[in-house]
């Protein structure tokens, strides 16, 4: 190790993004991390979504794994957007899924004033630069809903997403195969709205990337 890096390292220890502790030689996931993370066995999901015919999932949204993503929304760690880019781009490439385009489930701009950035889209970006393919924002949040997770159930949470979006570019969209990401998906509410205005606008199929989902 050089000394600079050394110096560094004593200024700016690295905390895993998942358990948060100090790791060595700046790495971002410590190896008890990348032994013991909430792996998903098969990365895709096994529910069904309305308008999506296939869904990619890398963990369980449980443990470390809830509390790193929980991090990442609420107190400005936008650099685990790369680390969360690795392990979905990963879980892709093995499902064998293929897209022509990417895109995320976008903030309301009241949210992203408040935020600072959009975490969807900063994993988007790091996937589709994994990917070789291009990132491109084909949805706007219109409404500034109730955030879904006070919501309640899944038939609220369909009701609480209902006409607050609109799709962007619908040229772009037609004959396209789209994949959107998201960085959490529970009932799949919110990410089936989103692929329901991109398959209307003739988009021939919508497969979805998220970080972390629920038990199937």
């Amino acid at each position: 190790m050089k000394l600079s890096d050394y110096v560094l390292e004593l200024l700016y220890p690295t905390r895993c993004a998942f358990c948060h502790k100090f790791t060595q030689h700046g790495e971002k996931v410590c190896e008890k991390c990348r032994r013991e993370l909430p792996v998903r066995k098969d990365p895709e999901l096994n529910i069904k979504i309305p308008h999506i015919s296939r869904t990619v999932c890398p963990f369980y949204y449980e443990n470390y794994v809830r509390d790193s993503l929980l991090r990442y929304k609420f107190n400005g760690l936008r650099g685990y957007a790369q680390i969360y880019g690795e392990f979905l781009a990963k879980s892709i490439d093995e499902t064998g899924i293929s897209c022509d385009i990417i895109t995320w489930v976008p903030l309301s701009k009241k949210r992203f004033r408040q935020r600072g950035y959009d975490q969807a889209r900063l994993i988007a970006e790091d996937v589709a630069l994994r990917l070789g393919k291009d990132c491109v924002k084909l949805i706007e949040k219109t409404v500034d809903n109730p955030a879904q997770s006070g919501t309640g159930n899944a038939e609220k949470r369909k009701a609480n997403v209902k006409g607050v979006y609109r799709a962007l570019k619908p040229e772009v969209i037609k004959g396209k195969r789209i994949l959107i990401i998201d960085d959490i998906i529970t009932t799949g509410a919110t990410i089936s709205e989103c692929a329901g205005i991109l398959r209307k606008c003739g988009a021939v199929e919508v497969l979805a990337g998220t970080v972390a989902g629920g038990k199937n």
